[in-house]
C-alpha cells in the first residue's frame, strides 16, 4: 500500500516524509488535496484514496513526524505544531490553496491548519473525527477501535493499520495519545470559516452518527456524508465512494474556484 517517491521534509526541528502526485505544468488549474493521517498510522492507509484523487488533482500525503518512515521527535508534539509543520512543508512545495482531508486524529490537524492558515485552506474534510465527547476516555476509544477492527474492517485495512502501530511503537503512541484526547474539536471547528465536510463510514463505532452530526452542525458551513457499509477506515475500504463524496461536496460548496 506504500506510495512511491516519498521525500524527507523538515521544519521546526521536526522531520516527516512527503508523497506528492502532481500533474505536469501547463495542463491548466487543478485542485490540490492534502491528506493527514491519524495517530499511530501513516500515509499507507490513505494510498488508495491518494491514487483515486490524483487522477484529476494534485495530491500530497504525509508520514507525519514520529509515524511511518519518519523519525520520532524527542518530545510530545501538540496539534498546533503538527499543523504548522504541514503548512511550512506545503509552502516549500509551492502549494497556495488546498482542500485538507484529515482522518481520525488527522481531523484535529486539519482543523488547526484551517484556523492557522485560512488563506491556504479552501475546505476541510473530517473523516472519522475524534474524540467523541460522549466517549472521551482512552478505554472507550480502545474498545471502539477493537469493535471496528473485528466487525467493520477488511483484512488489508487491519494489516496496514496494525503494522503501522507496531512501527510507531507503544511508547510514542502513548506519548501522543493525551494530545488527541485533550484536543477540543467541538469548540475549534466552530471557528473554521471554510466549508467543512464531516464524513463517516455508516458502520464506524469510533466516529458515531450523533457525534458527526454535531460537528457538522457546529461548523459554520458544515455538511455530513456517510459511506454505506463501511467502518472507520472507509478511505481504504471504499476509496471510490469516498472520492465521489468528496468531489460531489467540492462541486456543491461555494468558494473553491477550481472543480476537479
Amino acid at each position: 500500500m506504500k506510495l512511491r517517491g516519498g521525500q524527507d521534509v523538515e521544519s521546526g526541528g521536526l522531520t516527516g516524509r512527503l508523497y506528492a502526485s502532481v500533474g505536469p505544468s501547463g495542463t491548466g488549474p487543478r485542485r490540490t488535496y492534502v491528506l493527514l493521517h491519524g495517530i499511530g498510522v501513516s500515509h499507507r492507509y490513505f494510498a488508495r484514496l491518494h491514487r483515486e484523487l490524483a487522477l484529476a488533482a494534485d495530491v500530497y500525503s504525509f508520514d507525519l513526524p514520529g509515524f511511518g518512515d519518519a523519525p520520532r521527535p524527542s518530545r510530545q508534539v501538540p496539534v498546533g505544531e503538527y499543523a504548522a509543520f504541514v503548512n511550512e512543508v506545503l509552502a516549500d512545495a509551492g502549494v497556495r490553496s488546498c482542500v485538507v482531508i484529515g482522518h481520525s486524529m488527522g481531523t484535529q490537524y486539519a482543523v488547526e491548519l484551517a484556523l492557522q492558515e485560512p488563506g491556504l485552506v479552501a475546505g476541510v474534510v473530517l473523516m472519522g473525527p475524534v474524540v467523541d465527547s460522549s466517549r472521551k476516555s482512552a478505554l472507550a476509544q480502545a474498545l471502539d477501535l477493537t469493535r471496528d477492527a473485528v466487525f467493520s474492517e477488511s483484512l488489508t485495512s487491519n494489516v496496514v493499520v496494525f503494522s503501522d502501530y507496531v512501527r510507531a511503537g507503544l511508547r510514542w503512541y502513548l506519548t501522543q495519545l493525551p494530545v488527541m484526547m485533550e484536543y477540543p474539536l467541538e469548540s475549534r471547528v466552530q471557528g473554521v470559516s471554510q466549508p467543512v465536510l464531516v464524513m463517516r463510514g455508516s458502520k464506524d463505532p469510533v466516529a458515531r452518527h450523533p457525534w458527526c452530526g454535531q460537528l457538522a452542525a457546529l461548523a459554520p458551513r458544515g455538511s455530513l456524508a456517510e459511506i454505506p457499509g463501511q467502518g472507520h477506515v472507509c478511505q481504504h475500504t471504499a476509496p471510490g465512494l469516498a472520492t465521489a463524496a468528496i468531489r460531489s461536496w467540492v462541486r456543491a460548496a461555494d468558494g473553491f474556484g477550481v472543480t476537479p
